[in-house]
């Protein structure tokens, strides 16, 4: 399960915005809410008219910086429709949206970033179901892959927002051309790479799972991967629901395999030590080492973008840059990890599902990704309009038609197995324990 200490929320985060909108803006009382309602710029907000005056809270883990860009990235809806969006940002949003729902006090839509806990609002009655038009957007605009984590009992209650991918293998591509490296294209091409390297005299792997109280999460992204790589998505599926145990020899398969680089001591840990220190190395500092020539390889999410020092150019040709964590078997497609947030409803008033819809459309997709520092799987989002190299590589990817998406392994889980006992479980696995020992401790947890 995914908490706000993970990087992810760090870079999608946010505080209280609310935009009042000025008597200029809009306030002619009619039912288009702005002077501009009949301008070319507001053609595309027809279908949402009719709700001029009226406001709609959302409640979320954006804060600062991002939360700035989601009140631009709304702003033309705002004048063009006269609903007035009121959001809030809090650092403690998972602990304290169940509060508030359960204490009458409910926002009328949630940024929510964990499946499971968008399934618990279902379960206890709090959640509306997506309308029919909200439906029926998110259907045109995003695949079934993504639509299924908001899916209950066969009931839609609300699309994806942002997203991140994590398949991703951080490098330099200035140290590449030096060496005469190429990113390796298939499971085979990169461990020879890595013996590659480890033959030149560098460690090729640099990695890190400190972080503070999750400590422990960046291992099971490996996991995550390596099972998505080893297994089916419909294996991977039975792992993340317990249809299968946690300590099912499919599982074994994938964690081993991710030993066959994380506890390899030739591999790991490029600038800082042997296996164990990566369970001490912060996971925001786990890969600069690429940019001092100490290692080579840091597999790491897209969000990664955000921890090189200041200065560092992030780009193809550039100081870093990311490959695509390759398939062991690419003619089963390309398996992708990622997560992201799904905007749900506690309200069904028409102008909340009326926001609701727009949030799933292309245009808001646009809207946000002109803006910069944001991908989404939406369909309809145009690269053009995605200005950093790798939240572009990141769209590439989820566009891909022979991509094959699965949420965050650990967010789907319990938390007290996908926040802790899996968390707590990788760190013993680095400082040595066996795969067998610490798959049957984490199976054991699952209650």
């Amino acid at each position: 399960m995914a908490v706000f200490t993970r990087p992810r929320q760090a870079f999608v985060i946010a505080g209280v915005l609310g935009l009042a909108l000025s008597a200029t803006a809009c306030g002619t009382g009619n039912d288009k809410g702005s002077n501009n309602a009949d301008s070319a710029e507001c053609a595309a907000y027809d279908k949402y008219q009719g709700h001029d005056g009226k406001k709609v809270t959302i409640y979320s883990s954006i804060r600062d910086l991002e939360a700035d860009r989601l009140d631009e990235s709304w702003k033309t809806f705002e004048e063009c429709t006269g609903i007035e969006i009121d959001h809030e940002g809090s650092p403690e949003f998972e602990a304290q949206l169940p509060v508030r729902v359960d204490g009458g006090n409910a926002p009328d839509l949630a940024f929510i970033p964990q499946p499971g806990l968008l399934k618990r609002f279902v379960d206890s009655g709090k959640l509306k179901p997506a309308s029919a038009d909200t439906k029926a957007m998110a259907e045109q605009n995003y695949s079934p892959d993504w639509l299924k984590y908001s899916t209950v009992n066969g009931q839609f209650y609300g699309a994806p927002l942002g997203s991140n991918v994590k398949s991703f293998v951080w490098y330099s591509p200035k140290m590449f051309k030096e060496k005469g490296w190429t990113p390796p294209t298939t499971w085979d091409d990169l461990i020879k790479l890595s013996d590659t390297i480890a033959a030149s005299g560098m460690k090729p792997w640099c990695a890190g799972i400190e972080s503070g109280e999750a400590t422990g999460w960046p291992a099971t992204d490996w996991i995550e991967d390596l099972m998505l790589r080893t297994q089916t998505p419909e294996v991977y599926d039975q792992w993340t629901t317990h249809a299968i145990p946690f300590n099912d020899p499919k599982v074994a398969e994938a964690v081993d395999r991710a030993g066959q680089i994380l506890k390899n001591e030739k591999y790991v840990n490029g600038g800082f030590g042997n296996v164990k220190s990566i369970a001490t190395t912060a996971f925001g500092e786990a890969g600069l080492p690429i940019t001092t020539g100490k290692c080579a390889l840091h597999r790491q999410a897209s969000f990664y973008a955000n921890q090189w020092p200041e200065g560092t150019k992030v780009a193809e040709d550039g100081d870093v840059f990311a490959f695509y964590f390759p398939a062991i078997d690419p003619a089963k497609g390309k398996p992708v990890l990622g997560g992201g947030e799904f905007v749900a409803a506690f309200a069904d008033r028409p102008e909340v599902q009326a926001v609701q819809t727009y949030l799933a459309s292309g245009e808001y997709a646009n809207s946000r990704a002109k803006i910069g520092d944001w991908v989404s799987a939406n369909k309809k989002l145009d690269l053009a309009n995605v200005p950093n190299p790798v939240d572009k590589l990141s769209v590439q990817l989820l566009q891909d038609q022979k991509t094959v998406f699965r949420f965050d392994g650990s967010d789907l889980m319990p938390a007290a197995v996908g926040a802790g006992t899996f968390w707590k479980g990788m760190v013993d696995w680095i400082n040595g324990k066996d795969t067998a020992s610490v798959l049957q401790g984490i199976e054991s947890s699952w209650k």
